[in-house]
């Protein structure tokens, strides 16, 4: 059975402080917005207090916190009446495992040992625990067992409760801890000795088995039971790369989803392209990266590149590829050992030719580092991608010659068999390549290479400035032929920063010499001795402005550690966090430094409302299903989590909707009414004659402005948006310009205007920067 793909989607984050219930009371806001279907962030049972959902406790149950079950049919039930589908985000690769008491199965598997009926759900290597799980718990000093108490038949370490095996009654609380399934470890030994697989380096976060089907059924009752209750219409799927055989497991859930689209948060690089997969598409970082170079001025790239090097003590400025080799080796050596030392061990259990030399365990360990620091995608699903692994394969070798032995062994042991079967030790690596790329670029250097940081996003190449318009036209026509059912969006739970404090910050590459002079300005009177990490925080405080102090002081330590140049998480370095904040406090405090940040702010204000209105438009109306995360309908200048799950303001959005419906036509300020009227008219458009946006053609402008119109006609609805604003009004304004729209009457949709034919672009654009024509019925 088939369903409907929705025509768009809007992202809800469902929290304990905004249920369920809460959500059923927007659905009129939403329908009345346009949109095709809610999308819901995870509802499954997550760790207490939770404002994310994506440390699942209980998977077998709707989260009560959130609502409960009930919530969730009341919901649906209000969605389904107003005609919007349903979609939930579902996280199959890890349980949350921070307070043990919470996970049910975790806690019989630490009862229990590999004797608990749900050992084998969770990926644990018990025989290089020495038949025990590692719980990295303890601190850093000598004594850490003498705070072990048994209390109420449990084992405590301070507020950490474990349970005690059956029949085990000691003298000691060492002795009873000495006899239990798991061993209570050091949090140091977590990066090198851990026994169970982890999302990423998250400790509190342990992988699961999904690709056994009792722990698949296990996981996904409940998913089923939505289902099969018509509670849900599609599915979105967390972190697919962690898996052990995503198309296995897809395949899978595309039959329990009977029919309903499926969408995967699948980061492709650069021309990747997708496995052969049942689902609808990714969740759209692929769309946005695009979206946002077509804004980006050209031009700006080598005075900023200049000006980054300039104060890059480090020289990271200069070559993006040879930081993020740096940067994921970092990482395989470092916070994600253990997992690299897995696929070594699993190595160590393959039959094949491997003699003493190759099978040596640094060597190995070495080797497997290097080719994952080579990998230049997230990961192979082999046999689809072999030439990804053999181009890995072969800049390794290039790089390190010594391991020549030995990455010829990864080469065999990681190759398919004629049959298209890999080995454990493969799939092994494919699971850890992905977690390498994502904590050494997204969390890593990204936060180094700062000559642009609008760049630095999700699935994104900063080392790629801009699109041209003509690239721009072709991957959407790639997108319409390859991928018409992806998602597109500019903003997400996960994004860097939000689509319009990446919007203010591209206008930088139109104004580099006034970003240099701010620069130069502001480290006269404060500075912290890291010149790339203080080019980061300037663009993110002024793309962010206004900002309150405490949230800019929040990103401002999470930037700073996630760079983990001159502090980090592990050991933090006080003196300069101190410093850190002295920054960020002299944008408020500080007259001059206020001055200075206030004028680059209001002069980013025109522009970047321009790129922001633009993108907006552009995203939701190219080739794709729209994904809109919630409140980004009006300005959304947020920056990195958890900066970007602040509530949001749905009364006074509906208040605005309303206005614009008793014909408002909106100034562009700082209400975000104009950038609603935007996306409502867009949304309706797309919802009420999907005829129009079935075809995909450029559409070219004449005149001496004419490289500031990025524009495209989708089979009867025509987006045109204004690129470059700085520079266009450098210029004075669009001259010439037109554009012709042929024989055919449109109506544009923000303002009511009729036109035809050949059109100047002034007059097009002398309201908003942006119009939406639909031809006439």
């Amino acid at each position: 059975m088939s369903h409907d793909v929705p025509i768009s989607t809007y992202r809800l984050q469902i929290t304990p402080d905004f249920t369920l219930r809460d959500a059923t009371q927007v659905l009129d806001y939403v329908d009345r917005l346009g949109v095709g279907a809610v999308y819901l962030s995870p509802i499954l049972q997550s760790a207490a207090g939770s404002a994310h959902g994506y440390d699942v406790v209980d998977p077998t149950r709707v989260d009560e916190s959130r609502g409960g079950p009930e919530a969730l049919r009341e919901f649906a039930d209000a969605a389904h009446r107003r005609g919007l589908q349903v979609v939930v985000d579902i996280v199959p690769n890890h349980l949350g495992v921070a307070v043990p008491s919470e996970n049910p199965w975790w806690w019989d598997v630490l009862r229990f040992g590999q004797e608990s009926a749900f050992a084998g759900h969770f990926d644990i290597d018990w025989a290089f625990g020495g038949g025990r799980l590692r719980i990295p718990v303890l601190g850093d000093g000598p004594d850490e067992e003498d705070a072990l108490r048994v209390v109420d038949g449990e084992l405590r370490y301070y507020d950490h409760r474990f349970p005690i095996a059956p029949g085990t009654e000691f003298a000691s609380p060492r002795e009873v801890h000495a006899r239990q399934h798991y061993e209570l470890v050091s949090w140091r030994r977590a990066d090198a000795e851990l026994n169970y697989r982890r999302f990423f380096a998250v400790n509190s976060l342990a992988g699961v088995r999904v690709e056994d089907p009792r722990v698949f059924q296990d996981t996904h009752a409940e998913i089923a039971r939505w289902v099969r209750e018509g509670l849900v219409d599609g599915l979105r799927v967390d972190h697919p790369d962690g898996l052990r055989d995503p198309g296995d497991y897809l395949r899978r859930l595309a039959e329990l989803a009977d029919g309903r689209p499926i969408w995967v948060e699948k980061i492709l690089e650069g021309d990747e392209r997708m496995p052969s997969w049942p689902v609808a598409g990714t969740t759209g970082y692929d769309a946005l990266g695009v979206v946002d170079r077509v804004f980006v001025d050209p031009a700006g790239e080598e005075p900023l590149t200049a000006l980054a090097e300039e104060h890059d003590a480090r020289e990271e400025s200069r070559d993006w590829p040879g930081l993020v080799h740096r940067r994921k080796r970092a990482a395989a050596d470092g916070l994600l050992r253990s997992e690299v030392l897995r696929v070594v061990r699993d190595l160590g259990e393959e039959p094949g030719d491997l003699d003493d030399e190759q099978r040596d365990a640094d060597s190995l360990a070495d080797a497997v580092a290097e080719l994952a620091a080579c990998f230049p995608v997230y990961r192979s699903y082999l046999p689809f991608g072999a030439d990804r692994l053999q181009a890995a394969l072969d800049a390794a070798s290039a790089a390190r010659p010594d391991l020549a032995d030995a990455l010829e062994a990864l080469g065999t042991a990681f190759a398919p068999d004629s049959d298209g079967a890999v080995s454990p030790a493969s799939a092994r690596f494919q699971q850890t390549s992905g977690a390498i790329m994502a904590k050494g670029v997204e969390d890593n250097a990204f936060y180094r290479y700062t000559r642009l940081v609008s760049l630095t996003e999700v699935g994104g190449d900063p080392s790629e400035f801009a699109v041209t318009v003509d690239h721009f036209h072709r991957l959407q026509q790639q997108r319409l032929a390859d991928l018409p059912h992806s998602l597109t969006t500019l903003s997400t739970h996960d994004t860097k920063r939000s689509e319009d404090t990446r919007a203010r910050i591209a206008v930088l590459a139109e104004l580099p010499e006034r970003w240099g002079r701010f620069l130069a300005a502001v480290r006269e009177r404060v500075s912290i001795g890291d010149g790339s990490l203080e080019n980061l925080l300037w663009q993110s405080i002024v793309g962010a402005w206004p900002a309150s102090r405490e949230r800019l002081q929040a990103y401002a330590l999470k930037a700073a550690r996630e760079a983990g140049a001159s502090t980090n998480w592990t050991d933090p370095d006080a003196g300069f966090e101190d410093a850190l904040g002295e920054l960020v406090d002299a944008a408020f405090d500080d007259p001059r430094v206020a001055a200075e940040v206030a004028a680059i702010a209001a002069l980013l204000d025109a522009p970047g409302a321009s790129n922001g209105l633009g993108a907006k438009l552009v995203q939701l109306t190219t080739p794709g299903v729209p994904d809109n995360y919630q409140g980004s309908e009006r300005w959304e200048r947020s920056l990195v989590d958890p900066d970007n799950r602040r509530p949001v303001e749905f009364d006074a959005a509906a208040g605005l909707l309303a206005h614009l419906d008793d014909g408002w036509l909106p100034p562009v300020d700082s209400s975000g009414a104009a950038k609603l009227l935007v996306t409502s008219r867009a949304l309706r458009l797309r919802r009420e004659r999907p005829e129009l946006f079935a075809e995909y053609r450029p559409v070219t402008a004449t005149g001496e402005r004419a490289e500031h119109l990025v524009a495209f006609d989708r089979g009867g609805a025509v987006t045109l948006a204004t690129r470059l604003p700085a520079r266009l009004a450098q210029a004075g304004g669009w001259g010439d310009t037109s554009v012709d729209l042929g024989p055919d009457a449109y109506r544009d949709e923000l303002t009511g205007r009729e036109v035809s034919g050949r059109t100047p672009l002034a007059e097009l654009f002398d309201r908003y920067p942006v119009a939406l024509l639909a031809v006439a019925r």
